[in-house]
Parts: structure tokens; C-alpha cells; sequence
């Protein structure tokens, strides 16, 4: 299946082709619109030429950052978004020599090891680790043992938590809508307590 994610054709083919891309729009994919988010990679590789792990491990971080913040910017917060992803890229140098696809297949790891690989990537939490790998397992064929049980609610099956989820217009929606549906929950939960 072909990724959808954000509505572009050449955004939605990199990240369909390239797992860095993919890893770099999932850490995007923070106070921002998630169809922006999973739109900074193709932004990336346009300005730099390259989305390679090394290439962008070894750029000037001054010279990356202006890139990442010439408009269109990669995110609403630019500067520290670019020195996330080269962090990332540094992290999957040293750690999974360039290849982030090591993540998930290094020793046939089950979905608990492929999660905890994932939260120790830089700009990854709990809940974004989850989120990937319930992308992974729902959109990329990614299904080690446990991988649901380990992605927790995002890995269960017809739902419209995140976006990996998101298949088309529609769908994105659907996410769209839960997404605000929690935040009314938590705000009118705070207001009570």
C-alpha cells in the first residue's frame, strides 16, 4: 500500500520510499499539522538536494537551519526542528550505521524492542515512538510479534488516533476530529479539577 499522508503526490512517494524521510516527518509531527509535518522531508531534500543520513549528519548546522527556515519552513519552529532531525541523523549514523531500517529488522526484534529502539531516537517520546510503530505495522508491512500490544491503542485496528491511521481525505479527517475530541476531554478535565 502506498502512503497517503499528506495530500501530495511527491512528499507521499519520498516518504513511501525512503524510511529516513518517514522518521524525520513522524518527529515533524509535533505541534504542527500533521500533513505539514509529513511535508518538511520533501522540503528537505528540495533545498538540500539529498535526504541521505549522512549527508544531513554532516551539514553545517547554521546553513541546515536556514534552509529548514526559508519559507515554506519545514515547521512553525524551524531552528529547533533542524537541529532535531540532524540529531536524528547523527543518532542512526552512530548507533545503525546510516540505515534507520535496522530499527526494525536488526535480530528480528519483536514490537517491544522495535518500540524501545524507537524511544531512544532524539525527538522521540513514548507516544511518538507508538505512533510510528503502529505506522509501521498498519502501512508498512512492519509487523513484528507484539507490535500492536506494543504500540498500545494506536496499534488497534480501525482506529482514528494518528496518523497511522491516515490513508487518504478522509480518513485524515477522522484523525482530525478524535485529535480535538481529546483535547475538548482534557481541557473540560482540567477545568473541573
Amino acid at each position: 500500500m502506498s502512503l497517503n499522508l499528506t495530500g501530495d503526490a511527491d512528499a507521499d512517494q519520498l516518504l513511501d520510499s525512503d524510511p529516513f524521510a518517514l522518521l524525520v516527518g513522524m518527529l515533524l509531527d509535533q505541534q504542527y499539522p500533521m500533513e505539514a509535518a509529513f511535508a518538511g522531508p520533501l522540503k528537505i531534500l528540495q533545498r538540500v538536494g539529498s535526504i541521505d543520513v549522512q549527508t544531513i549528519a554532516e551539514l553545517d548546522p547554521e546553513a541546515f537551519a536556514t534552509l529548514c527556515a526559508t519559507p515554506p519552513a519545514i515547521h512553525r519552529y524551524p531552528g529547533s526542528m533542524a537541529k532535531r532531525v540532524q540529531e536524528l541523523a547523527s543518532f542512526l549514523m552512530s548507533e545503525y550505521d546510516g540505515d534507520p531500517t535496522r530499527l526494525w529488522t536488526e535480530g528480528d526484534p519483536d514490537g517491544k524492542t522495535v518500540l524501545k529502539r524507537l524511544k531512544a531516537l532524539p525527538g522521540y517520546g513514548d507516544q511518538k515512538a507508538r505512533i510510528f510503530l503502529a505506522l509501521l505495522g498498519k502501512q508498512r508491512g512492519v509487523a513484528p510479534t507484539g507490535w500492536r500490544e506494543a504500540a498500545g491503542a494506536y496499534g488497534e485496528e480501525g482506529s482514528r488516533r494518528s496518523i497511522a491511521d491516515v490513508v487518504d481525505g478522509t480518513t485524515l479527517q477522522e484523525v482530525r476530529t478524535f485529535k480535538k475530541e481529546q483535547k475538548a476531554a482534557a481541557k473540560a478535565a482540567k477545568a473541573k479539577g
